[in-house]
């Protein structure tokens, strides 16, 4: 196959999956023949010939995703008006101190926070795939230690823990920003995460 044929082999394939593709899984499309560092530069000329579309192909944690443009989101809303699920400040609090702290366990996560975590907050974002035991902490009670998942990466629009927002400022000063307003500054650029004014609500 020349590389025009790879190249559209690929785009079919990047704009009828259902999930981020891994290079691992495009490699399958041509029976192994073509490696990693092949396929790459391939899929950096798709992503340029997309430049002026409503769509745009992007790297994330888990392989390369087609996905609309957030220039997009208020037409592409008016065809399915139902809004995404809005969370609780002390769930979004929760879901930054593990990202940016991680692994940790509930007791680390109520040691900052200076309250209780509630069993729903947890589990809300262990359902919704965003945290995940990966381990215990040998200490008594062997609790578990959470960190978040290439799925909350993903949702993000993120590749690495490394583009979460820094927690120093431009100066080189600590930013005092609240953790939990971290991940609250995500909502503008995700429609995933969006936060809700209680704080008790899941």
């Amino acid at each position: 196959m020349n590389t025009a044929e790879v190249k559209l082999v690929l785009e079919t394939a990047l704009l009828c999956a259902q999930e981020p593709l891994p290079l691992n899984e495009m490699r399958k499309l041509f029976q192994n023949e073509y490696p990693a560092e092949l396929l790459r530069p391939l899929l950096d000329e798709i992503r340029d010939d997309w430049n002026d579309k409503g769509i745009e192909l992007v790297a994330l944690a888990s392989g390369w995703r087609f996905q609309s443009r957030p220039a997009m989101l208020q037409f592409l809303e008016r065809l399915n008006p139902e809004k995404p699920p809005k969370y609780s400040r002390a769930l979004l609090e929760t879901l930054a101190i593990i990202a940016y702290r991680q692994p940790v366990t509930r007791g680390d996560i109520e040691d900052i926070r200076g309250v209780t975590v509630s069993s729903p907050v947890i589990k809300t974002l262990e359902d919704r795939g965003w945290i995940e035991a990966i381990g215990h902490r040998d200490a008594p009670g062997r609790p578990a230690l959470f960190a978040t998942t290439k799925n909350f990466l993903d949702d993000l629009g993120l590749r690495a823990l490394e583009e979460l927002p820094t927690l120093i400022a431009a100066d080189g000063t600590p930013d005092i920003t609240p953790l939990e307003q971290k991940v609250i500054n995500f909502a503008t650029t995700s429609p995933e995460i969006q936060p809700t004014a209680g704080p008790d609500a899941i």
